[in-house]
C-alpha cells in the first residue's frame, strides 16, 4: 500500500502541510509506504491546451506528454493506492501551484465521450485537505463550497472516489502584532488553534487510516 500526499502551499511546515503529514500518519500507521511531494519545490506550468491526451491514436492519448518535473510524479500517482492533496484558499480558490498540478493531473484522464470509461488505470481512494482563514459560514456565504464540490466530483469522476477535509479560521501568523490583521480577533484565533486544529488534524489522521484500509 501507497500512500502519496501533495502539499500545494509555499509553507512546508505550516496549517496544510501539518494536515498533510498526520493523514499520512495515518497510513503509516497501518503500514502503508508514503510520501509527501511539495509542490513548490517542482518546476511545471499548467496544462498548454495541446490536446495531446485527447488525440486518436497518438503516443500520448491519455497521458500529458509534457517532459517537465510533473512526468515523473505522474507515474508515482498511477503506482500509488491513494492520493491526497492539500491546499490554502488563496483568495477563494487553491493556490496557482495547485490549480496548475490539478489541470494536468486530471486533464489527461479525462475522455471527451459518454462513455463512462475511466483512462486512469485502477481506482483509488482520493482526498483533498483544504485549509483557510474563512468560516464554513463565510465559505457558503462567498459560494465557495461550489469549487470544492465540483472538484470532488472530478477526481471521483477520474480516480474512483474523493472525499474532502475542511480546516475552517486557521491561524495564519505565528505573530498577529507584527503583521496587519486587524479582520482577525487574534486572541481568538490562537484559542482556536488550541482547540479546534487538533480536532482537524485527527480527521486527517483518520483519513490515512481509511485509505490505507479500504481498497476500492
Amino acid at each position: 500500500m501507497k500512500v502519496l500526499a501533495f502539499n500545494g502551499s509555499p509553507r512546508k511546515t505550516w496549517n496544510t502541510a501539518t494536515l498533510l503529514n498526520k493523514a499520512l500518519e495515518g497510513a503509516a500507521s497501518l503500514g502503508a509506504e508514503n510520501e509527501l511531494i511539495h509542490l513548490y519545490d517542482l518546476n511545471y506550468k499548467g496544462c498548454i491546451s495541446c490536446f495531446a491526451c485527447k488525440t486518436k491514436g497518438g503516443k500520448s492519448y491519455g497521458k500529458c506528454p509534457i517532459q517537465d518535473d510533473l512526468a515523473p510524479i505522474f507515474k508515482k500517482v498511477e503506482e500509488a493506492d491513494a492520493i491526497i492533496l492539500g491546499s490554502p484558499i488563496y483568495i477563494g480558490r487553491v493556490t496557482g501551484e495547485m490549480a496548475s498540478f490539478m489541470d494536468r493531473l486530471v486533464f489527461q484522464y479525462l475522455e471527451y465521450s459518454n462513455s463512462d470509461r475511466l483512462l486512469f488505470p485502477k481506482k483509488i481512494n482520493t482526498g483533498f485537505i483544504y485549509t483557510m482563514n474563512e468560516t464554513e459560514e463565510m465559505l457558503k456565504t462567498f459560494g465557495m463550497d461550489k469549487p470544492i464540490e465540483f472538484t470532488e466530483f472530478v477526481m471521483r469522476k477520474v480516480f474512483g472516489a474523493s472525499e474532502s477535509l475542511l480546516s475552517f479560521d486557521t491561524y495564519q501568523f505565528n505573530d498577529y502584532s507584527k503583521v496587519v490583521a486587524t479582520t482577525f480577533d487574534a486572541e481568538a484565533k490562537a484559542k482556536r488553534r488550541a482547540e479546534v486544529f487538533p480536532v482537524d488534524c485527527q480527521k486527517a489522521f483518520d483519513m490515512g487510516v481509511r485509505f490505507a484500509t479500504e481498497v476500492i
